[in-house]
């Protein structure tokens, strides 16, 4: 039984308790068997289309002193999503004189499937490695294009600099090396092939926080991420040459709370934004160069996960959510789920 200001729960109803939202998992472990395998359990998703989304899921453990994996030990997990986009765009053609050659409204939507695999490895009990391999398939109704390739592998770290204590502020530092090994938009034919990355590395940090409050659990995050440079480019785009890309930064935060209702049933509830600012595109133009800049964006999701114990050691999560803004997607829909590797642990 755990107890926190009078509000008891045994302590597998407050394992129920997680967040779905935009990084990688934050996996906790007790010292027993079943608990340590309902921890490894709970995780979140991530989609691509806020493009990288830093917030954790995050709990509170008071029979411990650190909240993520123990030195040594490993945990492997499936998640995919589907994401739709719908956009109105305007073909507009006008002439020499200043005439109106073509004008007509094109209704383009894209379907986005994907799938990946996320494994945790505990370096101490306070230090976390991720790596997240992640599939995508494509779908482009307005040019009837359709693609399956890799996507953009991340690597992370997260790091507890204080222990877990009944009733304070948890809080996680992490850091996210994202890698360019999807297709990438700007080496593409972006006529008849559909991206699977975003053509640049990143790198990430920010900090993530959570706090018992009777009978919740409230989390956010904030993060900030910095892009680098595409170069050594080729694009043909029309009678341009696109040579270099300079992404913009961005910012990002995030906040919810999770409630158990049940031993079997839990459920949350997230907000998360990003801002991106000015990206700027290093054309050639008859052997003249010239640059085109991108509008900054602003990206704004809310989400909404059930958490589902259909096991002693089994948790699944399933998450729907929908954008608010032009930038976002339209609709978002997840689940996540462990996969059993006790056999190749340490001593097993």
């Amino acid at each position: 039984m755990m107890c926190f200001r009078g509000w008891c729960r045994p302590a597998a109803a407050w394992l129920a308790l997680a967040g779905m939202t935009m990084g990688a998992p934050l996996l906790a472990q007790a010292d027993d068997r079943d608990t340590d395998a309902a921890r490894a359990a709970l995780q979140q998703q991530e989609d691509d289309a806020s493009e990288e989304r830093n917030l954790e899921e995050v709990f509170q453990a008071a029979e411990r002193q650190y909240s993520l994996l123990r030195s040594g030990n490993m945990a492997l997990n499936f998640s995919g999503d589907y994401s739709y986009y719908r956009n109105d765009r305007i073909d507009i053609a006008i002439g020499d004189n200043g005439n109106v050659s073509r004008f007509r409204i094109e209704n383009d939507a894209e379907h986005s499937f994907g799938a990946s695999l996320s494994f945790d490895y505990g370096i101490w009990n306070n230090l976390t490695f991720n790596t997240r391999l992640p599939v995508q398939y494509k779908y482009d109704t307005q040019r009837d294009t359709q693609q399956a390739s890799l996507g953009d592998i991340t690597f992370g770290l997260r790091y507890q600099p204080f222990p877990v204590r009944p009733g304070a502020i948890n809080t996680t530092l992490y850091t996210t090396l994202s890698t360019a090994t999807g297709d990438s938009p700007y080496t593409i034919d972006p006529n008849r092939d559909l991206s699977s990355g975003k053509g640049y590395y990143s790198l990430g940090g920010g900090v993530s926080m959570s706090k018992v409050v009777d009978p919740v659990v409230l989390f956010g995050s904030v993060g900030y991420t910095m892009a680098f440079d595409a170069t050594g480019l080729d694009q043909k785009r029309g009678q341009d040459t696109l040579k270099r890309v300079e992404p913009g930064d961005s910012i990002s935060f995030s906040m919810g709370l999770a409630y158990a209702l049940s031993y079997e049933v839990s459920v949350s509830a997230s907000y998360q934004q990003s801002y991106n600012f000015v990206s700027k595109f290093r054309f050639v133009r008859d052997d003249e160069p010239f640059t085109a800049k991108s509008e900054d964006s602003t990206s704004s999701i809310l989400n909404t996960s059930l958490g589902l114990r259909t096991s002693s050691n089994r948790i699944i999560n399933i998450s729907f959510g929908f954008g608010l803004t032009e930038d976002s997607p339209d609709v978002l829909l997840g689940i996540s789920l462990p996969i059993d590797i006790s056999g190749l642990k340490p001593g097993a």
